[in-house]
């Protein structure tokens, strides 16, 4: 299935932050990993009951996608609680109002400052015929 195009509705929201981009253009952000990988991002949330800043905790879940076959899923990584708030919708409003540098930010800490990843670029099966020669 292609792709599809869609111009983006500036006043949705203010692309500078992670919700106002998701309104805006209608997808998650992505970002590049310090470790070379793409990852999309969404906000996620949780109860914590037992929390006094509130009984719902929103953070961000980092899909990374497959560099090599079908287009896919090939990992994760998710932040501790980013926002706590009375209800789930406030709680994704917060994390919403981040704005995309400080959630570039929070990818990197997850990833520990790991430099581009040496990984070759082709199948794996490629890569041993060369070490195999």
């Amino acid at each position: 299935m292609p792709g599809r195009h869609l111009p983006p509705n500036h006043a949705a929201g203010d692309e500078r932050t992670l919700g106002g981009y998701m309104a805006v253009h209608a997808r998650p952000a992505a970002f590049e990993g310090a470790d070379g990988w793409s990852y999309s991002v969404d906000v996620a949330t949780d109860g914590t009951p037992d929390d006094p800043r509130g009984p719902v905790g929103a953070y961000l879940l980092f899909l990374r996608w497959r560099r090599i076959g079908e287009p896919g899923i090939e990992g994760h990584l998710e932040t501790g609680f980013v926002a706590h708030a009375a209800t789930e919708a406030e709680a994704r409003a917060a994390v919403g109002g981040m704005t995309l540098l400080a959630v570039k930010a929070e990818l990197d800490a997850l990833l520990g400052g790991r430099a581009a990843s040496t990984q070759p670029a082709r199948p794996w099966w490629e890569a041993m015929r060369e070490e195999g020669e």
